[in-house]
């Protein structure tokens, strides 16, 4: 059975951890529609202290949360609306999901199109989406933004990308990149594009239920949302590392930071917004052990077999160490 659910909650920690639950129990087709209030939320492998200035986020009020999937940081208020597909892994189909979006926003007389790694723009180029995605052998979660009406005085104080990646961007700033919906339809607001979104999830998946919460386990959600608040997931512990690299890749950005002991590498942390989310962890179990040697961080990347290590080992065949 399709479903829709639609929070009214504000809290980004509750918020993902309905989302989580919601990805590890719905079995048909699924929308969920939320926002977050004053919130940056970073993707599952990025360094928290270099995406966001934290400190003054919470100084005037604002919160920090973790996805569960890959990508780069976002900042969320009321003027943002943010929607999850939940769909089974084998009907898993993101230019199906995208039409979606692309269906509720032209609907209002917006054009609009999917460009580059997990971009929406509109006909002038201007982002107003990003996505993300996770993947589960049952079912597989595609989410992301849309810039209706938000703060972009607050999204450019606050998140702080890497010179390397505004550079990949050929972009000056963070608030040049991206747009609001209502600069290109003024009339609109967060409940018509709500009621636009469900109109085109049915139109391409057939009827869909509206899902309450209260029919979800709500001990599991509250334990799901205490993890999602807790300081170990958000900002975590990294470990005293002798080295540092950084670089970025077609696909993204990775900074590895490295303690070493008798000349090899005693424990790794990876940082990356690459959309894959179990790539950085994956890097760091294969670097941990390694001597601290070109060819063997190479081969060691290179025993994950996909596009992001081999471009990583690459890389490190490149380093002089």
């Amino acid at each position: 059975m399709n479903s829709i659910i639609i929070t009214s909650s504000t809290d980004p920690h509750y918020n993902l951890a309905l989302e989580e639950l919601l990805f590890e129990t719905q079995k048909g087709f699924c929308l969920y529609l939320w926002q977050n209030q004053n919130t940056v939320v970073i993707g599952r492998n990025q360094n928290a202290w270099k995406e966001c200035r934290i400190s003054l986020l919470e100084e005037e009020g604002g919160r920090l949360a973790r996805r569960s999937s890959g990508g780069g940081a976002v900042f969320h208020d009321l003027g943002n609306l943010n929607f999850t597909f939940i769909v089974p892994s084998a009907a898993y189909d993101i230019p199906r999901q995208l039409s979606v979006i692309l269906s509720a926003v032209k609907s209002l007389g917006i054009a609009a199109e999917f460009t580059g790694r997990n971009d929406i723009v509109t006909a002038s180029g201007a982002k107003f989406s990003g996505n993300a995605f996770r993947r589960s052998p049952d079912a597989c979660m595609h989410h992301g933004t849309l810039l209706i009406d938000t703060d972009m005085e607050k999204l450019s104080r606050y998140l702080m990308p890497s010179k390397a990646k505004l550079a990949a961007k050929g972009v000056e700033s963070v608030r040049s990149r991206v747009t609001n919906l209502v600069d290109e339809m003024p009339s609109l607001t967060l409940e018509t594009m709500k009621d636009a979104l469900c109109a085109a999830f049915q139109r391409e998946y057939g009827c869909a239920k509206r899902l309450e919460e209260s029919e979800l386990d709500a001990a599991l959600l509250r334990e799901k949302a205490a993890r999602y608040a807790s300081w170990e997931w958000n900002k975590g512990a990294s470990p005293a590392f002798d080295a540092s690299l950084t670089n970025r890749f077609s696909w993204g950005e990775i900074t590895l930071e490295l303690s070493l002991k008798d000349g090899c590498i005693a424990a790794a942390k990876v940082w990356s917004d690459s959309m894959d989310e179990t790539f950085a962890p994956a890097l760091a179990r294969v670097l941990t052990g390694c001597r601290f040697k070109a060819d063997a961080l190479a081969k060691a990347a290179e025993s994950i077999e996909n596009r992001e290590a081999a471009e990583a080992a690459a890389w490190f065949r490149e380093i002089s160490f």
